[in-house]
């Protein structure tokens, strides 16, 4: 029986982790966390932020998807979307999802990513 999602994996292209650092790390608040050992020589980065655990994995070849993206919920949407583009990240709203407020951005690589509140909540 599924009981949660423990991650969600990207792809990245080789050499771009100090790009990711940036991205995930400074524009959207997550802490990088260690790699296990047997895992870090294969480069790429892991991100969490209280439940929410993002893997950046290298890919040679790698090529950003178009439409697949992690939906990530937050809390205070307009502070947060603020905050992203205060520091240079794209911020695209849209409203066609009933029930929420949300916005889409993307890495430094073209990972798409979806962050969403509930209506009502802030």
């Amino acid at each position: 029986m599924l009981a949660a999602v423990d991650h969600v994996q990207l792809a990245a292209p080789p050499g771009s982790e100090d790009l990711l650092r940036a991205y995930y790390a400074d524009v959207l608040g997550m802490t990088e966390v260690p790699k296990p050992p047997v895992l870090a020589g294969r480069g790429g980065c892991w991100f969490e932020a209280g439940a929410v655990r993002l893997h950046l994995g290298v890919e040679p070849g790698f090529r950003p998807a178009r439409k697949a993206h992690p939906g990530l919920l937050v809390t205070g949407i307009e502070a947060y979307a603020d905050r992203l583009a205060a520091l240079g990240a794209t911020v695209i709203w849209d409203d066609l999802l009933p029930g929420h407020r949300r916005f889409y951005s993307e890495d430094p690589v073209g990972n798409r990513l979806e962050f969403l509140e509930p209506d009502g909540a802030a």
